[in-house]
């Protein structure tokens, strides 16, 4: 079951983050949304 939380990332992260979202939206040209992002970067580094 997901959650609504809230975190304060750092200007930086969040362009790494937005510029990674970009790319997997160009591969599979279809809607990645930043949450989806955070949660697969979190499920294959923890």
């Amino acid at each position: 079951m997901s959650k609504r939380v809230t975190i304060v990332l750092d200007d930086v992260l969040i362009k790494k983050l937005r510029l990674r979202q970009a790319k997997l939206i160009q591969k599979s040209e279809s809607h990645v949304s930043f949450s989806k992002v955070i949660n697969g970067l979190l499920q294959n580094n923890l």
